[in-house]
C-alpha cells in the first residue's frame, strides 16, 4: 500500500499535499493542546507499533504481499489525533531511511495509510462500542473499524493508481506514470484486502488491544498513568518477529521498480513497457533499502532495521515531549 515515487503524477503528489496540510495542522495541534507531557512517548511508542506491523508482509492472493497498519489500534490507544501523527512519522521515516514509500508520495500514503485508516476505522469502532455498550460491542467495532479502515485506505490507493491513465498520458496515449487504470487497479488491490489483509488487520487490532488493556489499561486513550514495561516487552517480541515477514514472496501490487514494471502480467498479459515519468522522473536513494544492510545477511538486515526504525519513533517524541510544557490536563503528583 506505500505508493513509491512516480507511480503519482507530480500534480496529483501536490493536490494530495494540500489535502493532508490542513489534516496534519489540525492533528499537531489537537495532540499539542490535549496530550500530556507523559503521554507524548506513547506516541513513539504507538508509531512503532505501526512501523513493525507493516514490516509483517503477509502472501496475498494473485502472488502480491500486504501487511497490517494498525490505525484503529493506535487510534483506541492514543486517540485518532494522536494515531494520524504517529503513523504520518512512521511513513516519512520509512520513506527516508527504508525506501518503503516515496517522498513525493508521501502525503498520498499518510491520507490513505495515516487519516483514512486512523479515522475510518475510529468512527466506526466508537459507533458500534457507544450503541452496544457491552464488551462483545466493543470488540465487534474494534474488528469492523479495523477491517474496513485498512479496506477504505486500498480503495483510496487503487482510485489514486487507477486516475493516472485517465489523466496523464504522452502523445501516444501511453501512460506516463502508473499505467493500470480503475477497472484493473481496484480489483487488484480490493480483493486480497478484502480477502486477506484486513481480516489480519482486525486480527492484530484485536491481539494487541487485548493485551494492553490486560496489562496496562490506563494507556488507552484518556489514561492517565502509564505501566509501559510490558508494552516493551511487547515490542521487543515483535521485533525478533520481524523476520516472518521475508517468508513473503513477490511484491505488493503497484510497488514494482522502474526496472520490473514492464515485465508485470495482470490479467494474463505482460505491460511490455515501462511509463516515461517513471522511467526519468524522481530518484532518491534511502540509507538502508528495503529494510537491508550491506553486508549482513537479510534476516540481520532485516532484524537491525526493526530496531533502528523503533529507536528512532521512539527518540523522536521523547524529544518532543521534553519541549512540551505541563498542561492543565496533566495530574500532579500527590
Amino acid at each position: 500500500m506505500h505508493i513509491p515515487d512516480n507511480y503519482l503524477s507530480p500534480s496529483t503528489c501536490m493536490v494530495m499535499g494540500a489535502a493532508m496540510l490542513p489534516v496534519w495542522t489540525v492533528a499537531v495541534s489537537k495532540v499539542k493542546t490535549e496530550a500530556t507531557k507523559a503521554k507524548l512517548p506513547m506516541i513513539g511508542i504507538g508509531a512503532a507499533f505501526s512501523f513493525l506491523l507493516m514490516m509483517f508482509n503477509i502472501p496475498l492472493p494473485g502472488g502480491t504481499t500486504g501487511h497490517a497498519i494498525g490505525g484503529t489500534l493506535l487510534a483506541i490507544l492514543l486517540g485518532p489525533y494522536a494515531a494520524c501523527i504517529a503513523i504520518t512519522v512512521t511513513l516519512f521515516i520509512q520513506a527516508l531511511l527504508f525506501g518503503d514509500g516515496g517522498i513525493l508520495s508521501f502525503a498520498a500514503n499518510s491520507f490513505n495509510m495515516a487519516f483514512i485508516a486512523s479515522f475510518l476505522g475510529y468512527f466506526i469502532y466508537k459507533f458500534i462500542k457507544d450503541r452496544a455498550k457491552t464488551a462483545k460491542g466493543e470488540y465487534l467495532g474494534i474488528i469492523v473499524g479495523s477491517y474496513v479502515g485498512l479496506n477504505m485506505a486500498a480503495l483510496a490507493t487503487a482510485i489514486e493508481f487507477g486516475i493516472q491513465p485517465l489523466l496523464f498520458t504522452n502523445a501516444e496515449g501511453l501512460p506516463l506514470y502508473s499505467p493500470y487504470p480503475l477497472s484493473v487497479s481496484i480489483p487488484a488491490m480490493m480483493i486480497p484486502h478484502l480477502l486477506v489483509a484486513g481480516v489480519i488487520e482486525a486480527l492484530f487490532t484485536v491481539a494487541i488491544y487485548s493485551f494492553i488493556k490486560k496489562v496496562s489499561p490506563d494507556t488507552i486513550f484518556e489514561g492517565t498513568k502509564h505501566k509501559i514495561h510490558p508494552i516493551y516487552g511487547l515490542l521487543v517480541t515483535l521485533i525478533c518477529l520481524t523476520p516472518l515477514g521475508l517468508l513473503a514472496s513477490g511484491t505488493a501490487w503497484g510497488e514494482w521498480g522502474a526496472d520490473e514494471i514492464k515485465n508485470v502480467v495482470s490479467g494474463g498479459k505482460q505491460l511490455g513497457f515501462t511509463p516515461a515519468g517513471m522511467k526519468n522522473g524522481f530518484s532518491f536513494n534511502a540509507i538502508l533499502p528495503d529494510y537491508s544492510v550491506t553486508g549482513l545477511p537479510e534476516i540481520a538486515g532485516y532484524l537491525l532495521s526493526a530496531v533502528a526504525g523503533v529507536a528512532i519513533m521512539m527518540i523522536i517524541f521523547k524529544i518532543i515531549s521534553s519541549f512540551h510544557k505541563k498542561n492543565s490536563r496533566e495530574i500532579p503528583k500527590s
